[in-house]
């Protein structure tokens, strides 16, 4: 996208088209105006079509353009800390409510592939959460215990089933999760972009929204092209690709940003493909400079971890993933990758999302910390019954809070960056 290889990379290449979303230039209204158009927008525009609301999705780049489309496609369950950690954090109520919908939240994304015929390579054949060493076997023991005592589906498997599943015997352990899964993300954006569309919702794209201004009886939105919008309710979905100079700043600013990046190989021979997950598992591993992969429909093995594919990162990161991939499986040695493409995580303070009332009838989610997927599908269906008046702000999973600016977050962006370039080029951690 924007004629730059490096942000949507396979994704982009294997993708079906994305819809007809011309940029607004005429004054348009309607029930409530959507700003982002990636899985939470989108998600919202759905499920308030289908609750009879008139919507509109104003895009500033293309669907899917930050984070949606930008993932390694794992759909998770929950968040990715301890599940005791949200009560502790939230209090027992708002802690069990997000537990329960993040939990369910694979659920509710693999429904809308099915009802609405999303062609996006959807697998649900679970996740591993691999383990290095002991202290990583101990984190994904701890794990399974926490979730198993709320009956979710999950299983502890030996260094020997790590093996037989995943194709590498460098794991000392795994944390089957059979509720999750993996999807082509970028295609399941633009499924649900086409969801929306047939449902009646306007989609508009390049539509940089430049003003949010309260005119008492409703919101009027201005855009770079010179449209305007009109509308009872504002959804801003732009989370950590929020506009530094937009309406929504505070958004951005609660963030830290990780930059993540993913490469993948040419697609790989029949006998490869039956030995490296055989079962086409998403997989992660439990060090805090992770390393992710997962198999794509055509046969090539994503590759990723953290980094910015960018300056010296660039030629830092790609050596390393080539080291690293052939350390965990061998008989990759010399295999090179097609594609590589980089986004960025918005990291919260206690790791956990937000939900935010910016001003009056206008509201968010954001600070996904790596687990948009399923939460921007899920926090979507619950904006659109907020909104209709379904539910009220007392039955969220998320308490409303006040934004706040995390401190020297420019320089812990700047350390992540850097950081992850050392840990690299010290080389594959296996």
């Amino acid at each position: 996208m924007r004629n730059d290889p490096r942000s949507h990379g396979l994704w982009e290449a294997s993708a079906p088209p994305a819809p007809h979303t011309p940029p607004l230039e005429r004054a348009i209204e309607v029930d409530v105006a959507i700003v982002g158009g990636g899985f939470t927008g989108l998600s919202a525009a759905l499920h308030l079509q289908e609750k009879g609301a008139r919507t509109a999705v104003l895009e500033g780049a293309e669907i899917g353009f930050g984070g949606s489309g930008r993932n390694v496609g794992l759909v998770n369950a929950g968040m990715w800390v301890m599940p005791s950690a949200l009560s502790g954090a939230l209090g027992g109520l708002h802690g069990a409510r997000l537990l329960t919908q993040l939990g369910a939240g694979p659920d509710l994304v693999y429904a809308l592939i099915e009802r609405h015929g999303i062609d996006c390579e959807a697998v649900r054949n679970g996740t591993l959460h691999c383990a290095v060493g002991a202290s990583g076997l101990a984190n994904i023991r701890q794990r399974a215990t926490e979730w198993q005592a709320h009956g979710a589906p999950v299983r502890l498997l030996s260094a020997e089933e790590t093996a037989e599943r995943t194709g590498t015997r460098a794991y000392t352990g795994a944390l089957l999760d059979q509720r999750a899964g993996t999807v082509q993300p970028l295609a399941y954006a633009r499924g649900l972009a086409h969801a929306a569309q047939r449902a009646g919702a306007a989609l508009h794209g390049h539509d940089r929204v430049v003003s949010a201004e309260d005119q008492g009886s409703h919101w009027l939105l201005r855009t770079d092209t010179g449209g305007t919008v009109a509308a009872q309710w504002v959804v801003a979905a732009t989370n950590t690709f929020t506009e530094a100079a937009g309406p929504f700043t505070a958004i951005r600013e609660e963030q830290v940003r990780l930059p993540y990046f993913n490469m993948a190989t040419p697609p790989l021979p029949r006998a490869l493909r039956e030995r490296i997950l055989p079962g086409l598992e998403g997989v992660w591993d439990t060090p805090d400079v992770l390393t992710s992969f997962r198999i794509d429909r055509a046969g090539r093995l994503v590759f990723g971890s953290v980094g910015a594919l960018r300056g010296s990162g660039a030629a830092i990161h790609q050596d390393w993933g080539r080291r690293a991939m052939a350390k965990l499986f061998p008989a990759l040695r010399g295999t090179g990758f097609d594609y590589a493409w980089y986004g960025w995580i918005g990291m919260t303070s206690n790791s956990l999302p937000r939900f935010h009332r910016l001003a009056r009838n206008t509201v968010s989610f954001s600070g996904y910390n790596g687990r948009g997927i399923a939460t921007g599908s899920v926090f979507g269906r619950e904006l659109a019954r907020l909104i209709t008046g379904e539910i009220a702000d007392a039955d969220l999973a998320l308490p409303v809070t006040v934004p706040e600016t995390p401190r020297f977050r420019g320089a812990r962006e700047a350390w992540y960056e850097a950081g992850a370039q050392i840990a690299h080029v010290a080389g594959a951690r296996f």
